[in-house]
């Protein structure tokens, strides 16, 4: 039986993946979810159906990649595992596949800035890394080039990944990221929409520095 920390750590995993399904921003078991745990992370199992999820079903991986043989972590552990060790900022890694931003996504788009929130991601655009097959470590390090100095960053025909300091915060920008993606979407069958300048993204960001939602 995990101890404490740990059990708190994994049943906060499970509640971030019901909350997913049920704010519409992923589809049955297609997301995942981890969170930095020690010398290395937890993650959600593969093809576990989120509701009937139990803690102790939350895989530990070492980021060597080892782990338990008698728990089957998600496909994608390897982009969690090079995201955390890549960005000792990260704690908490969300990858789902949001109707909207994975529209855009399927298109090869990157989310310009359209709206001022575009600046919590990290960045003034939300960038789309290159197509490569569900699982590899080509993916893995499409997304971790693409997530350079950003919070966020979409998959090409796949879906979009969020990170954060935190689970909560992860998932406050994953929804962020799909609300953005419908605005511009929306926008696009209007015509090409104007822009805000990278300087004006740069002192949002300033201005934003302080709000509890984008940083610790």
């Amino acid at each position: 039986m995990p101890a404490t920390e740990d059990r708190e750590k994994r049943q906060s995993i499970i509640d971030a993946c019901q909350r997913m399904n049920a704010l519409g921003i992923n589809q049955g078991t297609s997301g995942n979810i981890s969170l930095r745990h020690g010398e290395g992370m937890l993650i959600t199992p593969t093809s576990t159906p989120y509701e009937a999820m139990r803690p102790e079903q939350i895989v530990y991986m070492d980021f060597d990649g080892s782990h338990d043989p008698a728990r089957r972590p998600s496909s994608e552990w390897r982009i969690h595992r090079d995201i955390l060790k890549a960005r000792p900022d990260v704690a908490a890694i969300v990858h789902a596949h949001p109707p909207y931003a994975t529209m855009l996504a399927i298109m090869g788009m990157e989310i310009p800035p359209v709206h001022y929130m575009v600046a919590c991601a990290g960045g003034d655009t939300i960038r789309c890394a290159p197509y490569a097959t569900f699982g590899t470590q080509e993916l893995s390090d499409h997304a971790v080039r693409a997530l350079e100095d950003r919070l966020a960053c979409l998959l090409e025909h796949h879906g979009m990944i969020a990170v954060g300091p935190s689970l909560s915060k992860a998932m406050w920008l994953a929804v962020e990221v799909e609300t953005l993606a419908r605005q511009y979407h929306g926008c696009l069958q209007i015509g090409a929409p104007p822009r805000l300048s990278r300087e004006e993204i740069d002192n949002v960001r300033i201005r934003m520095a302080g709000y509890g939602h984008v940083e610790e």
